[in-house]
């Protein structure tokens, strides 16, 4: 995996990156898709809640970033913040989180969210490093977030920079017992390049031993059996809540499901649902965990 990236002026990159940036219109969604199999309260003490949302650069419901101030960036962050916060995840998986980017404010959303979300941890991974723009994926935590790290994907095909972050946490009630955390970001234009992003994925994570949770938004559905988020369950033994259920939608305007949680076998969902709260173009997704795995 590659450090820092600078990526070199061309106009098929600005394009791709105001498309990027650009938000699809506020939709109505059906209800069937707003909430499912689960109450907010939860069930058991020793369960791990986790939420995943693509914050889209705090432009809430807005078409682009670029064309708004930063007191509206701040007020977006705010709606985001008292969201998760409401939701009281011990885990947050964030996507296109920026830091210190000169087109929503130029301070660090990542600590904002934190702090206002009520987390004492937070660690980012800033895959796109030019041009003004310093922005990727990032975990905000209640738990201690063991030695994080941030991978960009090295692959040539993908439009705009993309990565990962990752960390180990001690689960909830059974101190003894890590799992590795993963919030992720994949390419939006090309399946060829989700795959390559995934093939990196792989190899990071296989030989680690450990339970795992990735969440984020993977530009991809289950879809056909070489879809970038099958590839991951299949190659590391991952699996989903109902990966087939179509009103699971977390893209209103196109009736889409692009943002997961895949977890190892040894955990299970005790629930799951996507949130109605319009905070982004994405809705959020969570859910509360239980392992199977005793100490010792």
């Amino acid at each position: 995996m590659r450090g820092p990236v600078f990526m070199r002026w061309s106009a098929p990159l600005l394009l791709s990156m105001l498309l990027a940036a650009c938000a699809t219109p506020q939709a109505q969604l059906s209800a069937a898709g707003e909430s499912v199999a689960a109450d907010s309260a939860r069930d058991s003490d020793a369960s791990l809640r986790v939420l995943t949302l693509n914050v889209a650069h705090a432009r809430g419901t807005g078409f682009n970033q670029v064309f708004q101030s930063s007191e509206r960036a701040r007020s977006n962050l705010d709606d985001i913040a008292r969201l998760i916060k409401q939701q009281a995840p011990d885990i947050g998986s964030l996507q296109e989180v920026d830091r210190h980017s000169f087109w929503n404010g130029r301070f660090d959303h990542v600590d904002y969210l934190a702090r206002q979300g009520g987390f004492q941890h937070s660690f980012a991974g800033d895959h796109m490093q030019s041009m003004g723009l310093n922005y990727g994926t990032a975990v905000v935590a209640k738990l201690d977030l063991q030695q994080p790290r941030s991978f960009t994907f090295e692959g040539e095909s993908s439009s705009a920079s993309k990565g990962f972050v990752l960390s180990t946490v001690r689960w909830p009630g059974k101190e003894c017992v890590e799992v590795d955390v993963v919030s992720a970001h994949l390419d939006f234009t090309s399946p060829q390049s989700r795959r390559e992003q995934a093939a990196e994925m792989v190899a990071v994570l296989q030989e680690r031993g450990r339970p795992i949770i990735i969440m984020g938004d993977f530009n991809s559905g289950w879809g056909r059996g070489n879809s970038a988020v099958r590839k991951l369950a299949r190659e590391l033994n991952l699996h989903s809540y109902e990966p087939e259920d179509r009103s699971l939608v977390t893209i209103p305007k196109f009736k889409l499901r692009l943002d997961w949680i895949l977890v190892s076998p040894e955990i299970d969902f005790q629930n799951y649902r996507v949130l109605e709260q319009r905070v982004s173009d994405h809705l959020g997704v969570v859910s509360d965990l239980v392992i199977n795995r005793a100490c010792g």
